[in-house]
């Protein structure tokens, strides 16, 4: 494939996409209340993402350390052997350590947060029934005082 063809495909996807890209904005200078998205999420929703990054963290853990055993040993056994592709597997086995433990941390994090949203809204829902609740107090005993 000639270059030329290369650059001029890219920019024909380019357009594509652009074309479908639709931003959740107002127009400049237009005025007006600003619309709201379409992006709708509920305490389920939330609670499945937390359930599967918390499955995600356990089963990459494993899987990353087992991953990271394998090529440990590998590395040592040709290393051992004399062959220089040991210390390049070693080398990339390091490497496979930092990334497995970003990930683990993202996961863990994603996880943690809505663990700790579902808590902070279960908290203001407590609080927003109590202050209805005093609501309802206060007018009946102002229903009271009218003779309602």
């Amino acid at each position: 494939m000639a270059w030329d063809e290369w650059e001029q495909l890219k920019s024909e996807a380019a357009e594509r996409h652009s074309a479908q890209m639709q931003l959740n904005q107002v127009e400049p200078g237009g005025g007006g209340p600003v619309p709201q998205g379409d992006l709708k999420v509920d305490q389920q929703d939330l609670a499945a993402i937390g359930n599967t990054a918390y499955r995600m963290y356990g089963d990459l853990e494993k899987a990353g350390d087992h991953a990271r055993a394998a090529t440990q040993k590998a590395a040592g056994g040709l290393k051992t052997e004399t062959f220089a592709i040991g210390a390049a597997l070693d080398h990339v086995a390091s490497r496979w350590i930092d990334q497995v433990r970003s990930l683990l941390d993202a996961c863990a994090h994603i996880s943690n947060h809505l663990d700790y949203t579902k808590g902070a809204h279960a908290g203001d829902e407590v609080y927003i029934g109590t202050i209805i609740s005093n609501i309802d107090t206060l007018d009946k005993g102002f229903d009271e005082r009218s003779g309602r």
